[in-house]
């Protein structure tokens, strides 16, 4: 079953990228495409025991980066709690997090 797994994700893979391709080159099917998008990004924080407990922030977003929702994870061990964010805690967070933090690719050549 594994392998029939990995076909199938290799299909869907040449698929995307065909359609990524078609995202290049018109901005009509640039516009479809990304007003579907949505995407979340997880910031795991530090914590003194990693190898125990665990929390992080989870924030999803629409395509061009505006947060729908949010939500504070707590994990010890195979337990955790998720907590949504809103209202004054996730204006908190978001300030805590807007001047310092931004995402772009790595540079494989530094």
């Amino acid at each position: 079953m594994p392998g029939a797994l990995k076909e199938t994700a290799e299909k869907k893979l040449k698929s995307r990228i065909r359609k990524f391709k078609k995202v290049n080159k018109s901005d009509e099917e640039k516009d479809k495409f990304f007003e579907q998008l949505g995407g979340s990004v997880e910031i795991y924080l530090p914590t003194k025991n990693p190898e125990e407990t665990s929390d992080s922030i989870l924030f999803y977003t629409t395509a061009d980066g505006k947060i729908i929702e949010a939500e504070y994870s707590y994990n010890e061990g195979d337990n955790f709690e998720t907590i949504p964010l809103d209202g004054k805690n996730l204006d908190i967070v978001v300030e805590a997090f807007s001047s310092n933090f931004h995402l772009e690719f790595l540079d494989d050549e530094s």
